[in-house]
């Protein structure tokens, strides 16, 4: 099977997420929680990897990426 672009979850500790998704939504983040699962033999729910997701969508933004510097730059982080 090939690689998902999301790889292999960190240990975590289980935190409440909750979201307003569309339907189609929601079944697509159900289902790559299954391909996840599978591919690296751990079951996960999709509330659990939502947030690598989302994390994995900002890291990819180049803008966003540039914005988040330039407020660390300002903030003198």
């Amino acid at each position: 099977m090939p690689d998902l672009k999301l790889g292999k979850l960190p240990n975590r500790t289980r935190a409440k997420l909750t979201l307003d998704l569309w339907p189609d939504l929601d079944d697509q983040l159900r289902l790559y929680a299954t391909l996840h699962a599978a591919r690296y033999g751990e079951e996960v729910s999709a509330a659990e990897i939502a947030p690598y997701i989302l994390a994995k969508f900002l890291e990819a933004d180049r803008e966003f990426q540039k914005a988040l510097l330039a407020s660390k730059t300002k903030a003198g982080v």
